[in-house]
């Protein structure tokens, strides 16, 4: 779908990098190894995107890091539809209702990363889910956005020390159970 609108292909591998996960960082050296792309093609649109206020950036050493402007007041709704198009928002939508006492859900992985990925990796943090009806549930979302769904279930006093592994830019959280994205 997103292709559909957005004509470039490093465009949208940039939009997703950036604006699935707020925390990633990127410099071009990065961004041209990880898409396989020119870098002269990775500057144009870096240069386009912070020009349009859509990204920051600071020199670390002799490198331009750039990261997501979270104020820009078209953040939420670019988050909003990268969720949409990699099928995580359906995901999360199928999965957390009537599991049990669920806190939250964080997206791991490739996605969590900036990446396009087949496989969609989550933890899910509460007490007595329901086991059963949460891997009916998985299989459901599965067929609905063509991508496999992998999972791991804490029980809460389990989430602290496990989340403690992941850096900022491998953990996004996507839902909280008073609701919020």
């Amino acid at each position: 779908m997103l292709d559909s609108l957005v004509t470039s292909r490093t465009r949208i591998k940039l939009l997703k990098k950036f604006f699935l996960n707020s925390s990633t960082r990127a410099h071009l050296r990065g961004l041209e190894s990880e898409f396989g792309e020119s870098s002269n093609a990775i500057r144009v649109e870096l240069n386009r995107f912070e020009g349009a206020g859509l990204l920051n950036s600071y020199t670390d050493g002799n490198k331009k890091v750039y990261q997501a402007n979270c104020s820009h007041p078209l953040f939420q709704d670019i988050h909003s539809i990268i969720l949409k198009e990699t099928g995580i928002d359906r995901v999360i939508e199928k999965v957390i209702h009537r599991l049990g006492n669920l806190d939250c859900v964080y997206l791991t992985g490739d996605f969590a990363r900036g990446k396009d990925s087949p496989v969609i990796e989550l933890i899910l943090v509460g007490a007595d889910i329901d086991r059963e009806y949460l891997v009916r549930k998985i299989v459901q979302a599965e067929e609905m956005v063509g991508r496999k769904v992998s999972y791991i279930v804490l029980e809460p006093h389990e989430a602290k020390d496990h989340l403690a592994h992941f850096q900022p830019e491998e953990l996004l959280p996507l839902w909280k159970c008073d609701g919020e994205q």
